[in-house]
């Protein structure tokens, strides 16, 4: 069943760990995505976090997040 809250808290979550630990999971460079492609997402929220963000990526729909972003973060300037 979708979660309609999903891309909302998706758009507030931040990496939390690793050399991006603090940044916006949307905000992460393909190349990052691309490695947990390969070795494997982390289980739970967080993988469903970045496999989704690898999903928008490399499919070029990262423009969607934009609206979500704007109305649910808070200081958010594209």
């Amino acid at each position: 069943m979708y979660d309609s809250s999903f891309l909302i808290h998706l758009v507030q979550a931040k990496m939390p760990f690793g050399k991006y630990e603090g940044h916006y999971i949307t905000e992460l460079p393909v190349h990052y995505l691309e490695w947990f492609s390969r070795e494997g997402f982390p289980n739970g929220q967080l993988g469903q976090y970045l496999s989704t963000m690898y999903e928008i990526q490399t499919n070029g729909l990262y423009k969607i997040l934009d609206p979500i972003k704007k109305e649910f973060r808070r200081n958010y300037c594209p």
